[in-house]
């Protein structure tokens, strides 16, 4: 199963302009080119959950895990710069999660590939 999760998450990281996957910290990772990096899986790096954590605008991670801590968290290391933990070993609406990496890639990515995306490039 997991797999099959790891394989919608990385489709949905990849689908955005000069989106790239490299591994980062014994992970796959997310960046928008070579960096700044938007998304990073966490396969029982931190915890014994699958997850992943994702870059947010200000406001969305509290928003998110107000709405439901048994999906969302705050997480170790980069949850104190705003981003936000999805839980991947529970059920999922996959297009919160589409917002969400969408979120996390517009927090980090330069406006010519922003105009990019709202242009569906």
């Amino acid at each position: 199963m997991s797999e099959s999760v790891i394989d919608r998450l990385r489709a949905l990281c990849l689908a955005l302009p000069e989106a790239t996957e490299r591994v980062s910290h014994g992970e796959p990772a997310w960046f928008v080119r070579r960096a700044p990096q938007f998304a990073t899986l966490a396969d029982h790096h931190h915890d014994d959950r699958l997850s992943f954590w994702a870059a947010a605008p200000a406001g969305a991670q509290q928003d998110w895990v107000r709405r439901d801590e048994e999906r969302f968290f705050v997480p170790p290391y980069v949850g104190g710069r705003g981003w936000v933990g999805v839980y991947l070993d529970v059920p999922q609406d996959w297009r919160d999660l589409a917002d969400i990496v969408e979120e996390a890639y517009r927090t980090v990515a330069p406006k010519t590939l922003i105009a990019r995306l709202d242009a569906g490039e």
